[in-house]
This record gives C-alpha cells, structure tokens and sequence, in this order.
C-alpha cells in the first residue's frame, strides 16, 4: 500500500515538478548510443545491474514486488494489447534487470515507467522481480498485426535472415547475451520499438540492431514486426492459466 500511495503521488506531481530543474520524478539522462564512444550493456563500471545479476532472485519476494507493476502490465504479466505497456511474462532475467536498471540509470528514456521503477528498494529487490517475471507463462493472446498474409511471408523472410541468430528461430532470445523473448509481444509495442531503434530514439539500443534495421523502411518494419507477434515459443506459452515451471 505504500509503494501505491508514493507512485499516486509522484503521479500527481509530475505536471509541475517537471518544470523544476532537479525533479526527483524524471531520470537524470546518462549518455547513451547518441555519444561517441558508447558501449551497449557496458558492464565495466559495477553499478546496481552488475550487483542484481549476481544475486539470486527469490521467486516469491519477486510476486510481492511485481503486485505494483501488474497496474500496468497485469497481474499475468501480459501487458496491453493496444502495445501501451509491454507483455513482460516469460522474459529473461537478465533482460529485466538490464532494462530496469537502464530506465533507473537514465540510459532509457521512459518516464511513465521511471517513477514505478524507482520503488525497487535494491539490487536484490531487481533480481527477485526479474525472476519472478521470467516464471510466468508467456500469453496467446497478444496484439497481432493485419494478418495480411502477403506482409507475413515477407516478414518471416526478413526475420529468418537477420533477425534469429540474436532472437532465435521461435523468439526465444538469449539469456546470456541479454537478447530479449520476442514470442508473445504485442505487434504495436514491437512496431513502436524497432521504430524508436532505427531512428535513434532509443538511447541504449544495441548498436548491431541499429546496423539491420537502419536500411528497413516502414513497410519493411512493419513486415518483420508483423511476422515477430506471430511466433511462439514452445513450452513456454500458457495452457489454460498455468504457469511455466
């Protein structure tokens, strides 16, 4: 209850605290893939996400914590359809404690999310939400794209070619290079995200994503997004509301 009661009102503050120059409620940004000599998930300074990924995540702390997040991103974890708030159930561990750390850190821009990040006490309080999250069965029924079968095909070409050495062939990612579950994700979330990496507007993209996507058009885009919220991952997507062990 508490944790609710300070996210309603730093909520509640935003409008005006924005115009102050030290708002406690806004990220200070860190310098991201906009500045020379950027390193994607540079792990060379320690820090919070260094800490989290040596910890072992508690699983039933991990439930606790989330409780604030499922405002958003549903008790399920399965997000909103219309791509608002991401599916997060299934994801990797490590993928959550990089990208929350990244958001607290100010190396992701994402100011909805910041304020709810922030009440993440400590490094242990990351890995156990992480953990938790990363046990939930991954969702069917997520936001797809058109289902224009011409736009799939041409997709499912561009993803087969570029896109599953990092994401693998069913979305799966990769754990242990922090690549993330494509499976499951909702079409507009995807479209917004790629979008956002080919067009420099997310600062701690990785910069070999940024290499592929940059020469894709919007139709192309929409193409891969389109075939990516068609995939799943076997063994991994929920059966009649049962959890993945």
């Amino acid at each position: 209850m508490k944790k609710h009661l300070v996210i309603a009102l730093a909520l509640a503050l935003t409008p005006v605290a924005a115009a102050l120059a030290a708002n406690p409620n806004v990220a200070e940004k860190k310098a991201g893939i906009e500045a020379k000599g950027y390193v994607w998930n540079d792990q060379s300074g320690g820090g919070e996400k260094i800490e989290a990924l040596h910890k072992k995540g508690d699983v039933k702390a991990g439930k606790e914590a989330y409780e604030i997040c499922g405002a958003c991103h549903l008790p399920s974890g399965a997000g909103r359809p219309d791509g608002t708030f991401p599916q997060l159930a299934g994801q990797h561990a490590t993928v959550i404690i990089k990208q929350i750390a990244d958001i607290r850190g100010g190396l992701r821009d994402n100011p909805t999310m910041y304020p709810f990040a922030q009440t993440l006490t400590d490094a242990q309080e990351l890995a156990d939400v992480a953990a938790y999250i990363q046990t939930l069965c991954i969702p069917t029924d997520h936001g797809k794209g058109s289902g224009d079968a011409k736009l799939l095909a041409q997709g499912k070409e561009l993803y087969v070619k570029e896109c599953t050495t990092c994401h693998g062939a069913n979305g799966e990612g990769d754990a242990k290079k922090f690549y993330p579950v494509l499976a499951g994700q909702h079409y507009k979330y995807l479209l917004r995200q790629v979008t956002d990496i080919r067009d420099g507007k997310r600062r701690n993209a990785n910069p070999d994503m940024v290499k592929i996507v940059k020469k894709y058009s919007d139709k192309d885009l929409d193409a891969v997004v389109e075939y990516m919220s068609s995939i799943s991952m076997p063994g991994s997507m929920c059966k009649a509301g049962a959890k993945k062990k």
